[in-house]
């Protein structure tokens, strides 16, 4: 699915810009008054990441920064939805890859 973090969930919303002139009230005006509403939309600030999933296994998704930034993970894998810590998979040398792969007591 497009735009649509594949852990939280996050997507696309829509809602309004108002446009509003004039001066406050509580600085010595008349008021502001609304002089135009449009509608705008809300994107998630999604990043693809390649991930080491429970199984060993590496994959990409496309998840929030706030998922990021937490740290866990909550996807399906093998039939079943299981939490994990985000642990980015090595894009580098096979050794690299290998320590990282230690990481999980499979």
């Amino acid at each position: 699915m497009g735009r649509e973090c594949e852990v939280s969930g996050k997507k696309t919303t829509f809602g309004n810009h108002v446009t509003t002139r004039g001066k406050a009230k509580y600085l010595g005006g008349v008021g502001t008054k609304c002089t135009g509403v449009s509608r705008r939309m809300f994107k998630p600030n999604l990043q693809r990441i390649h991930v080491w999933l429970p199984n060993g296994t590496t994959r990409y998704v496309r998840v929030a920064t706030s998922v990021i930034r937490t740290g866990i993970l909550k996807l399906e894998v093998d039939g079943k939805v299981q939490t994990f810590p985000l642990i980015k998979a090595a894009k580098g040398s096979a050794k690299a890859r290998a320590e990282l792969k230690g990481l999980y007591p499979i």
